[in-house]
């Protein structure tokens, strides 16, 4: 038997309350649906009915493209069943209903909502399309700005203004998703591989030196060993130590003595960090051509405090400014980076502000992507004076409003020195471990070694990060740094920096 007149025409079905005959709707029969007590199986023609799922022509649920709907969830295929409000609940003695009285919805359907009804209420995050299926292909409308933040991100607080048309919405450009740290991942405690060494006497030290410099040849294994395992602290006072005890310039007896890489390297090691690196900042200037990437490592790399006491140092040692220095031998908007750099006066907080940061990603696409021609001077703004968290929390947001890194967009935007300098800073604020392996790694990469770069990051970071700078080497380039070194370099040299790497991965 069929039933006509299926939706009935008056309401709901079934409509709320006690079973009311609607006209054209089903005239309630022993047995009939909704099925009375005792009629259990159900005769002939009743529902459910007793010849199986899926019931015979004619009979309920409808005729192709009706219930229960195809994957891709509400709305139903033509035909369908249109649920009206109230839902499908079945009733007791009824067809079965899905866990929690709900229309039981297929993959990637409209999510459930409250036992007993039909969801008619958008979902709480994300707005209509939040969800894949409703609606609309590929998984609903874009997330995030403008419009309803992404599940799991932060909304914009007092973003300013109306949204701009014309820069690209936050979510449009990539997949969004629950926002990724920020920060790279930090390791705890000392990440250095040369400690202080337990009882370290400067005068019996200077004793050994004093030993292996004298007579005959010189035993640089004892001078290897014995710098290798002292700290910065332990190894600089040997020179006042050694003039105290033999009036004589430790210094001097080791350029008497050593020769080539091994002596840069030796007499490196006998500098505090903000000396050697004002004494690097010197070279990289006023050697034979200017050691652009030097001096942005540098620059990029340091503190606030070290910085300002490495203009110090260079002022009181060579007589000019930092600052000057860099403006004689440099130019354009390079030397605007690096005048900004020398400064030391990067905002240091911690704390980051989501709001500022994505109008800081704002601006720098504003400067290039958007307009014909580079604005640098908005790079320059943001990458010297940020704090690092902040920076790392823009080239994120930068990354989800146009679906481009950073630094693909310096790369195609500027070109030359000030490309250079600004990728170097961006890189070196993203993760510092993995910039120095990569300036490792390059120094060590072709015909040659750039021997100065080797030792200046294998003695400057040695009591810094240097256990993080061997895990990104192993990461990026699928060797440990201890091999590289081994491979690239020899003799006594290969040997004392093989100390400051302090191990094999």
């Amino acid at each position: 038997m069929s039933y006509p007149g299926y939706p009935p025409a008056g309401g709901s079905y079934p409509p709320a309350g006690q079973y009311q005959q609607a006209p054209g709707g089903y005239p309630p029969q022993p047995g009939a649906y909704p099925p009375q007590g005792g009629y259990f199986p159900p005769q002939p023609g009743a529902f459910p009915p007793g010849a199986g799922y899926p019931p015979q022509a004619g009979g309920y649920p409808a005729q192709a493209g009706g219930y229960p709907p195809q994957a891709g969830g509400y709305p139903s295929q033509a035909g369908g069943y249109p649920a009206q409000a109230g839902g499908y609940p079945a009733q007791a003695g009824g067809y079965p209903a899905a866990p929690g009285g709900g229309f039981p919805p297929q993959a990637g359907g409209y999510p459930a909502a409250q036992p007993g009804t039909y969801p008619n209420m958008p979902p709480a995050a994300g707005g209509w399309g939040g969800q894949p299926g409703f609606g609309a292909p590929g998984g609903g409308m874009p997330q995030g700005y403008p419009g309803a933040p992404a599940p799991g991100q932060q909304p914009m607080p007092a973003f300013p203004g109306a949204p701009n048309p014309s820069m690209p919405g936050y979510g449009g450009g990539v997949p969004t998703g629950p926002t990724p740290p920020a920060a790279p991942a930090v390791n705890k405690g000392y990440r250095g591989t040369i400690k202080d060494f337990p009882g370290a006497d400067p005068l019996r030290d200077v004793e050994v030196l004093r030993k292996a410099m004298k007579g005959f040849g010189t035993d640089e294994n004892a001078i290897i060993e014995l710098l290798g395992s002292r700290s910065n602290k332990q190894r600089v006072p040997l020179k006042a130590a050694y003039k105290t005890t033999y009036g004589k310039d430790l210094v001097s007896d080791l350029k008497s003595e050593l020769r080539g890489n091994f002596e840069d390297l030796v007499l490196a090691m006998l500098k505090t960090p903000t000396h050697f690196d004002a004494s690097e900042l010197r070279e990289a200037i006023s050697g034979a051509g200017t050691d652009e990437a030097c001096l942005i490592e540098i620059l990029s790399s340091r503190s606030n405090a070290e910085i300002q006491e490495i203009t110090k140092i260079y002022k009181a040692e060579y007589g000019k400014s930092l600052e000057d220095a860099i403006s004689g031998d440099t130019s354009g908007h390079f030397r605007r980076l690096l005048v900004s750099l020398s400064q030391g006066n990067r905002d240091e907080r911690a704390t980051v502000d989501i709001s500022m940061a994505k109008q800081d990603a704002q601006k720098l696409y504003a400067a290039g992507e958007k307009k014909v021609g580079t604005d640098e001077s908005q790079f320059n703004a943001i990458l010297c004076a940020r704090s690092k968290p902040h920076l790392r929390q823009v080239f994120h947001e930068y990354q989800q409003m146009c679906g481009k890194d950073i630094e693909k967009s310096i790369c195609g935007e500027m070109s030359g020195n000030v490309e250079s300098g600004m990728v170097a800073v961006v890189k070196c604020i993203k993760n510092t471990p993995a910039y120095f392996a990569e300036r490792l790694h390059k120094s060590m990469q072709g015909a040659g070694t750039k021997d100065r770069t080797l030792i200046r990051i294998m003695v400057s970071r040695s009591e810094v990060d240097m256990l993080d700078i061997r895990q990104e080497y192993l990461r990026l380039y699928g060797k440990s740094l201890y091999t590289a070194i081994s491979g690239d370099t020899s003799g006594d040299y290969k040997k004392l920096l093989l100390k400051l790497c302090g191990g094999s991965d």
